[in-house]
Order: structure tokens, then C-alpha cells, then sequence
């Protein structure tokens, strides 16, 4: 049973992305801030549930959150800044649009970007820990999914409606037989030995 919160005396927002390890496609970042001790026994880390599960919880945290936001970083600035900088500034451009406004961050992953004077807190594997940040690993994941089926039907030599943008054996492939796009992530490998995408 996953945690409702950290602490008993602070607004908490709950922050995860999607997309970091693919080669094409933007990087998504959410954030979400739930009741004081708010419960749902369904909610857990987004890649322990099905995309139908994970679908059908979008909503349901949509309405029971306090507050939730979702932004996105380009591939072109992940290029330029590094696919770590850009999830953390992904996640920064969501807590600046949150209408409530929190007083702890918890971080999915053992580093963070300070963001404004906002005190966080990193906990490893946190999306399988506490419900603010696995609703954010949900709402990241279900919307770059959406994303990149419809970005797929322009580009479908690349199965980005199946891989999402991930390096699969087909998606390498069509990378390396025929070329990039401009949505791919030029500053990432495509296979070994160090092939980069011109």
C-alpha cells in the first residue's frame, strides 16, 4: 500500500517524467498535489500497471487532486541541455503552473534541480512509495503515450504507436535505414558501437 504522505504539515507536490530513455519525442514531466491523507488502494508506480489501468486512473486522479500539471521539454532542448537538465526542467515548468502551491517536492529518483526556494526531497523508487508521485509517473507516461501514437500516425516506419519512442529493435532499425527525424533526439545513441543520429 502505497504512502499518502511524507510529513504531516506541509502542502506536498509529487514530481515524475516520462519519456528520459527514448530516441525520439519530448521528455513529459508531471506534478500533483492529492488531499492530506488521500486513498486509493488501485494507484501505483505507472509501469507496475497496465496501459488500460493506467488510462483509466488518469481521471480519477484528475478530479481527486488538489492540484496536478503536466509540461513537456523538446528534443531539440534535451539536445542542448541534457536529457537529466531537461526532466528536471520539465518538472519545474509544471510546478509553476500548479494552482495550489506546494511547500515540499518529492522527487522520484536520488537528484534534483532545487526549484525556487521550495524544499524537496529525493526518494529512490518513490514512485512505488507514495501516491502524490506514482499519480505523476501515471499522468506523465498516459500523456507522452498519447503523444507519440499521435505523432506515430505521421511517421509510422518507426512503430511509435507500439515503442512510444523507446529503442527497440524496429525503431533502430528504421533509424539506421532511414535517417532520423526531426523529432528524434539527435545527441542519443542508436546502437552499438557509438552510432549517433545525423
Amino acid at each position: 500500500m502505497l504512502l499518502s504522505h511524507y510529513q504531516e504539515d506541509l502542502i506536498e507536490a509529487g514530481c515524475d517524467e516520462a519519456g528520459r530513455g527514448c530516441l525520439a519525442g519530448p521528455v513529459f514531466a508531471a506534478a500533483v498535489i492529492f488531499p492530506k491523507d488521500y486513498y486509493n488502494p488501485i494507484l501505483n508506480d505507472s509501469k507496475k500497471l497496465s496501459e488500460k489501468k493506467r488510462m483509466a486512473l488518469r481521471p480519477i486522479i484528475e478530479r481527486d487532486a488538489l492540484a496536478y500539471a503536466v509540461m513537456t521539454v523538446s528534443p531539440q532542448e534535451i539536445d542542448r541541455i541534457n536529457i537529466h537538465n531537461a526532466s528536471y526542467k520539465a518538472m519545474h515548468l509544471a510546478l509553476d503552473i500548479l494552482s495550489v502551491k506546494p511547500e515540499l517536492l518529492l522527487i522520484d529518483g536520488n537528484r534534483f534541480i532545487p526549484y525556487k526556494d521550495t524544499p524537496h526531497q529525493c526518494i529512490i523508487k518513490g514512485d512505488g512509495k507514495y501516491l502524490s508521485i506514482a499519480a505523476a509517473s501515471i499522468l506523465a507516461k498516459t500523456y507522452r503515450d498519447d503523444y507519440m501514437i499521435e505523432l506515430g500516425k505521421e511517421f509510422p516506419a518507426y512503430d511509435w504507436a507500439t515503442n512510444k519512442g523507446y529503442p527497440t529493435v524496429k525503431h533502430r532499425n528504421a533509424v539506421l535505414e532511414i535517417g532520423s527525424t526531426i523529432h528524434h533526439r539527435k545527441t542519443f545513441t542508436v546502437s552499438k558501437p557509438q552510432l549517433k543520429l545525423f
